[in-house]
């Protein structure tokens, strides 16, 4: 959300501490405040000083610029006038601020009191209060049908125990899990995130050990709390987002969105809204074409031929016959070509001739065998050798079902598993650290830098061109590095010396000496492909890495080389993150521009790709007649 003049917002705890400044700065940015505190001088001492400065935004005003509206949050009766005061003054409610919170002066196993002024106030206050308050708050908002954002203030004890005051821990851990469990509002445009700053110079942090405020690094700036609330309203991606703000790390959301996505439920899955409407009366023909290599030669033009195929039918027990309408480009397509993802001498693989190309593809069911429970209609992704055809013949089991059969969606396949899986499982990845990315603005690139931000990483990219750079930057990269401008190893040197936690690496040769060089200690290498070393007169030719075991025994680093087609068990759940990411506006999926369209033009498209001047995912429309929806994603 774009905080624009004339907003209102209402923040409870607002005459002292965390709610003043945050009063303040939604002030400076022409919002209209009401200012809910029990404290009564305090809250008209910050209203006044609110109204003063607002005369310079607003010349005259028939109606004060900020209201203050005494308030004990435990008392729902007070609640509730507070925020009929809002409406009635300002007809509408933007952003709705929930901070006001006390801790408990005495630890609860050992207070001989019934705990009506203590735990059980804190209680109140901290976890009932921000409960009743964002109800109040929805319901105004729902109203007046208009987006609006909630912010709960939570903090760090939230999420780490705070063992001198249980009972504040607790209310904040619930204000957390409160918060969190509300993200499905966002269909009705109202977000509601919470704010986990840890210890700040107020009142209630001065009664904090200084001891372990030390420990912890010191305070944190008044300004880190504020911009992470600006953020959380901002950013419109963020619905039930917990935002931590420490000394140590500055900012970063918890779990990590990655870890995030391995808890949810499938029954949730968000792909079942987005189904592609079911089309039974797909036109089967008795022949069709596809593409064949006949003989082993990393050069792909070379290689392959298209050939004609009869359509045997009936089907086959658990297999379909799937109409292919995009298929996926990759670099490795001249590997496959020349024979190198077969096992044996070169004797052996040339028996297999001729073999059907291609890895990826979306389409539509065209019929099934028996025991197979897809409907004829229903989109599908497949990643089995033969997708550069008009049709082709897969195990059912092998399916992948996809919301829309959309060039997108092809993208997600090879090249956004990829990143997804490798990241994870061979990355681990976490927030927090710094992940380097060659061959950003490719087809896989594009994801594993999104996928790395998304987790709370501040993320470097290599490129090569202002157009890649450009794209590089709109997706959040933190540096770019064109090498064209720039050279490579001088920046990572001066800019990163400490190294380089997680490096995704798709290039090989030259920059794998080069990015091995620049990993940190503990640091993690992912050899995802070697696209340098497909090129030349006798294609991928194996190198010699001399001291690589020396390297990373020494700073007891790893390299990890990630093959995909070893992860197929975790195909369908990744698939299904990155389709929920890219429908919610989180995750951007480029496909490149340039048109190739039919069987004949994917000689061209593997050429293209390999020229280097390629931006995101190449992809070829193998049936430019099929008519379906358009995305509406």
């Amino acid at each position: 959300m774009e905080l624009k003049p004339g907003m209102s917002a209402l923040v409870t705890g607002g005459a002292s501490g965390i709610g003043r400044a945050l009063c303040f700065a939604l002030a400076k940015k022409g919002l209209y405040v009401t200012v809910v505190d029990y404290s009564e001088d305090e809250g008209r001492e910050v209203a006044f000083l609110i109204g003063k400065e607002s005369k310079k935004l607003y010349a005259e005003l028939e109606f004060p610029s900020s209201i203050f509206v005494r308030c004990d949050v435990s008392n729902a009766g007070d609640i509730a006038a507070a925020f009929k005061m809002h409406l009635e003054t300002y007809g509408g409610l933007d952003i709705c601020i929930n901070n006001a919170g006390i801790g408990t002066p005495v630890l609860f196993f050992k207070d001989e009191s019934d705990g009506a002024t203590t735990w059980r106030r804190t209680v109140d206050v901290n976890l009932i209060a921000v409960i009743d308050c964002t109800r109040y708050a929805i319901q105004a908002m729902r109203s007046r049908k208009k987006p609006g954002v909630i912010i709960n203030l939570g903090s760090a004890s939230a999420l780490f125990p705070l063992h001198t005051d249980p009972i504040y821990s607790a209310t904040k851990g619930g204000v957390v899990m409160f918060t969190r469990s509300l993200s499905p509002l966002r269909r009705e445009g109202i977000r509601i995130n919470v704010l986990c700053p840890e210890f700040v110079q107020t009142k209630l942090g001065s009664i904090v050990s200084p001891r372990l405020i030390d420990s912890l690094g010191g305070f944190i700036t008044m300004e880190k709390v504020v911009d992470g609330a600006f953020e959380l309203i901002k950013d419109e991606s963020k619905a039930g987002a917990c935002l931590l703000i420490t000394k140590r790390k500055g900012m970063e959301y918890v779990p990590s969105p990655m870890e995030e996505k391995k808890n949810i439920l499938p029954s949730y899955n968000i792909k079942r809204n987005f189904i592609h409407p079911v089309d039974s009366n797909l036109n089967l023909p008795h022949s069709f074409e596809k593409i064949v290599v006949h003989s082993l030669d990393h050069n792909f033009r070379a290689a392959t031929k298209i050939v004609p195929s009869q359509l045997s039918l009936p089907i086959k027990p658990g297999h379909a016959l799937v109409k292919v309408l995009y298929a996926g480009v990759n670099a490795s397509d001249v590997n496959f070509s020349s024979g190198r993802y077969f096992s044996g001498g070169k004797a052996d693989i040339t028996k297999r001739l001729p073999f059907d190309a291609g890895f990826e593809a979306v389409g539509l069911i065209a019929a099934v065998g028996e025991s197979v429970h897809l409907k004829v209609g229903t989109p599908v992704a497949l990643m089995t050798f033969g997708s550069y055809a008009e049709f082709t013949m897969v195990p059912a089991k092998h399916l992948l079902p996809v919301p829309r059969p959309d060039p997108e969606v092809v993208a997600m396949l090879t090249s956004g598993l990829t990143a997804s899986i490798a990241l994870e499982r061979a990355g681990k990845i976490e927030s927090g650290q710094v992940v380097l990315v060659t061959a950003a603005a490719g087809g896989t690139g594009q994801f594993a830098v999104q996928l790395a931000k998304l987790a709370g990483n501040k993320v470097v990219a290599t490129c090569g061109g202002e157009k890649k750079a450009l794209l590089l930057k709109s997706l959040g990269v933190d540096r770019v590095i064109d090498y064209r401008k720039e050279n490579i190893k001088a920046v990572l040197k001066k800019e990163f010396p400490r190294g380089l936690d997680i490096i995704y690496e798709s290039v090989g040769g030259e920059m794998f000496d080069l990015c091995l060089n620049a990993l940190a200690v503990y640091g993690r290498l992912i050899v995802i492909g070697m696209i340098s070393q497909y090129q030349g007169e006798h294609g991928w030719e194996p190198r010699n890495y001399t001291g690589l075991c020396e390297k990373i025994l020494a700073k007891s680093q790893t390299v990890a080389g990630f093959f995909l087609v070893q992860y197929a068990q975790l195909w369908q759940q990744h698939l299904d993150r990155l389709f929920d990411l890219f429908s919610s506006g989180k995750l951007k999926v480029v496909v490149d521009s340039k048109k190739f369209l039919g069987l004949k033009s994917v000689a061209d498209a593997v050429e293209y790709l390999h020229s280097g001047e390629s931006l995101g995912k190449v992809v070829v429309c193998i049936d430019p007649a099929f008519s379906h929806p358009s995305s509406k994603l």
